[in-house]
């Protein structure tokens, strides 16, 4: 007996590479970039909405989710802009949550004339140093994990990022905690993979360079999120000549627009180009 029937994967070169994405709407382009401890699918409540109005592209960075790993050396944010050329678009607003955030500004600086809006959620940036504060949180919530040991470390992870800091997991709807440790399970076998691979960084990296982000840029975090993440929305929206910091989003934490999709959702269609 067959299973279920599932749709083949579209996939596209990039840089030598097939990278796997989906896409739906049409208007002025909008790429969604995932977080470290998520795929595309993390933007499953986003892709219809905004689709109503843009042309949406979702895609797994290289060696994520059902993309593939060459062993060659490559940079996420030179993929991000293979993407837009194998695609035929000059130019798109990227939206990025978490190291998804982080490739989306390394593109913006690296490639600034193809980018005309960044949308920042959670966002780490190149050149940025965790707190103490986070090093200690981490301690105390997580601890030691073991590699190798995709499971216990995506639940560790979880905890730690989705969860929060200031949340018990019986405070966070266990459907979110359950595909988010998914996610995560999926994540770990690429970083572990990437590990062996020469990933190319921006240099000089975003932290210094915030300045240079002509563009509009809106800046977003779950109230639940790490500090430092909270404190650096507020540097990157004060320091990007056309930044917007949101407020923060209650009862969220760093994964927010899988978590609270409706005001991010709005916040998206009131702010893309």
């Amino acid at each position: 007996m067959s299973g279920p029937y599932r749709a083949p994967v579209a996939k596209i070169e990039i840089n030598g590479a097939l990278l796997a994405y989906d896409e739906a709407g049409s208007g002025s382009p909008v790429v969604l970039v995932h977080a470290g401890i998520a795929d595309r699918r993390m933007w499953r409540g986003q892709l219809p909405a905004l689709a109503a109005r843009h042309r949406v592209i979702t895609v797994d960075l290289r060696g994520y989710g059902d993309s593939e790993l060459p062993p060659a050396p490559f940079a996420h944010h030179d993929d991000v802009v293979g993407l837009l050329d194998a695609l035929g678009i000059a130019q798109a607003a990227l939206v990025g949550c978490s190291f998804g955030g982080k490739v989306a500004v390394d593109t913006a600086l690296a490639y600034p004339e193809r980018v005309s809006a960044l949308a920042l959620f959670g966002a780490p940036v190149s050149g940025n140093e965790w707190s103490e504060e986070t090093e200690q949180l981490w301690d105390e919530l997580v601890g030691e994990l073991d590699p190798e040991d995709f499971a216990a470390t995506a639940t560790g992870e979880v905890r730690f990022w989705v969860v929060g800091p200031t949340r018990r997991p019986e405070d966070v709807d266990p459907e979110l905690i359950r595909f988010a440790e998914e996610l995560d399970r999926r994540a770990l076998a690429a970083e572990l993979a990437l590990s062996a691979v020469e990933v190319g960084e921006l240099d000089p990296p975003a932290i210094d360079r915030l300045a240079e982000l002509r563009m509009p840029v809106l800046v977003g975090t779950g109230a639940d999120d790490l500090a430092d993440l909270r404190r650096l929305a507020d540097r990157i929206a004060a320091e990007a000549p056309q930044g917007v910091r949101l407020p923060d989003v209650p009862d969220a934490a760093h994964l927010l627009p899988l978590e609270r999709p409706e005001p991010v959702n709005a916040a998206l269609l009131d702010f893309l180009p």
